[in-house]
């Protein structure tokens, strides 16, 4: 089978948003070369990204390559990917150079080459984040969380990941129940399980997006605590949380502060990432208008995250 490698040269913080349209689209694996990886340490006790070739990345900005099966579809889908993209103008993204190429790659190419970026990444205090087929033996300390990142939505090691996790790890304390909101690869979901939260609703709008949570939280055996859901946002959503995780571009988390604050307990706590440090003002501002008190701003590369509390 022949398939198409759909490359974009663009920047850190449209990542996530081209990420997302580029699944959207039905991308069957997306890999995100971004030079920082070369070098980057997830924190004074946290581990790091290595074995990785520098030939293999851009000397500037970020390159995303995603890859669709050639078929009569193709050019139209290709299409739709580019108008999507030039979309994001409209919401002030800096899209960089912009470059796209397509090439065309046998299926035994794409299928081996692309795990060569990702590798055993420690990103918490707990938490180790593993592809599937990577050997690794933790510590004592260490839980793992296994995830193949051809299914699903990335390696759960973006700065704005990463830092969620890090929040779930210092907030759960065991027996919680957490609502996560934009669930992607499910790896929020399944971090919080294995912190000892009680239940988990992982809700995401994209169908593909379910099934590849699905997948992952089988794979990590925590099917009895998460429950995976196709839902916007938190429309029809009923009940009250201890804990709402929301890892979503910081226009959205905007919109639905009052919902966010609508399911959750008193003294409930709002984790939210997928924040580019210009935004942040607007996201502060936009919480504490909803009702929160700021508990605490932690920030990686140029992404932000807050911690935040039902008044």
């Amino acid at each position: 089978m022949k398939w198409s490698e759909f490359s974009i040269h663009t920047t850190e913080e449209a990542v996530e948003p081209v990420c997302n349209i580029l699944h959207e689209a039905g991308a069957s694996g997306v890999v995100i070369e971004d030079p920082k990886d070369l070098v980057k340490v997830w924190g004074v006790h946290y581990g790091e990204i290595y074995q990785l070739s520098p030939d293999d990345y851009p000397e500037d900005g970020v390159m995303i390559k995603a890859y669709f099966p050639v078929n009569s579809f193709l050019a139209e889908t290709i299409d739709e990917i580019k108008e999507a993209i030039n979309g994001l103008l409209m919401y002030d993204f800096d899209l960089g150079h912009q470059k796209i190429q397509l090439t065309e790659v046998d299926e035994e190419d794409w299928a081996t080459a692309w795990k060569k970026y990702y590798k055993p990444v420690k990103v918490s205090n707990s938490i180790t984040i593993t592809p599937t087929w990577e050997e690794y033996t933790p510590t004592e300390e260490e839980t793992i969380i296994e995830l193949d990142p051809g299914m699903a939505f990335g390696t759960g090691t973006h700065p704005t990941t990463v830092l969620c996790i890090q929040a779930l790890d210092k907030v759960l304390e065991g027996g919680e129940e957490v609502m996560d909101v934009g669930t992607g690869s499910g790896v929020l979901s399944i971090a919080a399980a294995k912190l000892g939260a009680k239940s988990v609703l992982a809700l995401d709008l994209d169908y593909v997006a379910v099934e590849s949570a699905s997948q992952n939280v089988r794979l990590n055996k925590v099917d009895d605590i998460v429950t995976v859901q196709q839902n916007d946002l938190l429309k029809g959503i009923e009940g009250s949380y201890d804990v709402v995780v929301a890892n979503i571009l910081a226009e959205v988390i905007i919109q639905f502060v009052q919902d966010a604050a609508a399911v959750l307990k008193p003294n409930g706590t709002y984790i939210t990432s997928g924040i580019i440090k210009r935004k942040k003002q607007e996201v502060r501002d936009a919480l504490t208008a909803g009702g929160f008190m700021i508990e605490e701003v932690v920030e990686m590369d140029d992404w932000v995250a807050f911690i935040a509390k039902k008044d």
